[in-house]
């Protein structure tokens, strides 16, 4: 349901840039869309939750480890290079290229599982 929303809100915009400027999104059938941060080729999706875990990061290097591992990254509640606060991070899927909208989001929810898991095992 939510991923229905996110699609539907962004072909609305491309129908819109399409309608006024004649413009479409850039496309590439190997490397996806195109976009000015090389890092989101492929479908740019990046699916993410905030998720508080401050047992399992008390340890950061092996906390970064960890996720790396499950294949995410994590940021500050405040976006990219912000400091977590109360041990709440925001939580996302690390790949951008390669991989379906749905591989990534279950990569983050399956990710994210095991967080919290080894978080309550603390």
């Amino acid at each position: 349901q939510i991923f229905d929303r996110l699609a539907r809100g962004i072909k609305a915009i491309e129908d819109s840039i399409k309608a006024t400027a004649n413009k479409e999104f850039m496309f590439n059938d190997h490397h996806g869309y195109i976009h000015s941060c090389p890092t989101n080729l492929g479908t740019g999706m990046r699916a993410s939750v905030h998720v508080k875990l401050p047992k399992l990061s008390a340890d950061q290097e092996k906390f970064k480890q960890i996720c790396s591992d499950l294949k995410l990254q994590t940021r500050g509640v405040h976006g990219e290079h912000s400091e977590s606060k109360g041990g709440i991070y925001d939580v996302s899927n690390k790949h951008r290229i390669g991989h379906t909208e749905v591989e990534l989001v279950q990569t983050m929810i399956d990710g994210v599982s095991k967080l919290i898991e080894m978080e309550e095992a603390l």
